[in-house]
């Protein structure tokens, strides 16, 4: 169904951190370039009817101003939108709220490069325990998602393979690469190695379900 290996290696993920008029905040993008025109990446990514093809069912007014709410997950105010390139908006969780942007540009004849930007104040203890895999692997799950919902030969996961492909070695195998890379990241922003590591084997345990060694 998935070529676990190469959707992995296909996402960039950088980490870093952003002075806020509320503080210091962490700093999460990853990207990927699809064989998708701009249009049709736009429009997969905007338009309700075909969010839930990719992503999860959406409600709401998807329009700046409006609010929107992601089914059993975030919600939050869409604040700004530059179609076809780019639109920002809180990403409201668990009573907390962060924000993220999207951004589509052109990457040659009908390919287009997808980045998200996610911004968020994490506490210290917080990003120590599970650092930027906590989100990224989430993310990394989403475009998943949606390279498999743009690609012309039917590969990849749907919404409504994901529940059974959650239980696969193939799932497990696709969040331990996730998390390896996110902690690759993190040491790449200055977290000592050591402590990158024994985040990310806690953030894979907490994907997984099994124990952090």
């Amino acid at each position: 169904m998935t070529d676990t290996t190469g959707q992995i290696s296909a996402v960039e993920r950088t980490v870093g951190s952003r002075t806020l008029p509320a503080g210091q905040a962490r700093v999460l993008t990853i990207s990927q370039t699809y064989d998708a025109p701009l249009a049709d990446v736009w429009d997969a990514c905007t338009t309700a009817e075909r969010i839930p093809r990719w992503f999860l069912p959406v409600s709401g007014e998807l329009k700046v101003g409006g609010r929107y709410q992601l089914e059993g997950n975030a919600g939050g105010t869409i604040e700004r939108c530059d179609p076809p390139h780019s639109f920002a908006a809180t990403w409201e969780y668990g009573g907390e709220v962060s924000g993220i942007e999207v951004r589509l540009t052109e990457a040659g004849a009908g390919r287009t490069r997808f980045e998200l930007e996610h911004v968020a104040h994490v506490d210290d203890q917080r990003w120590a325990e599970f650092g930027p895999g906590a989100v990224g692997v989430g993310w990394d799950m989403g475009l998943l998602g949606l390279a498999s919902h743009l690609a012309a030969d039917g590969s990849g996961v749907t919404p409504d393979q994901a529940a059974e492909w959650m239980g696969s070695d193939d799932a497990r195998r696709f969040i331990v690469l996730s998390s390896e890379r996110w902690c690759e990241a993190s040491v790449a922003a200055g977290t000592p190695a050591d402590e990158a590591r024994a985040a990310a084997d806690r953030t894979t345990a907490a994907y997984t379900g099994a124990p952090a060694s």
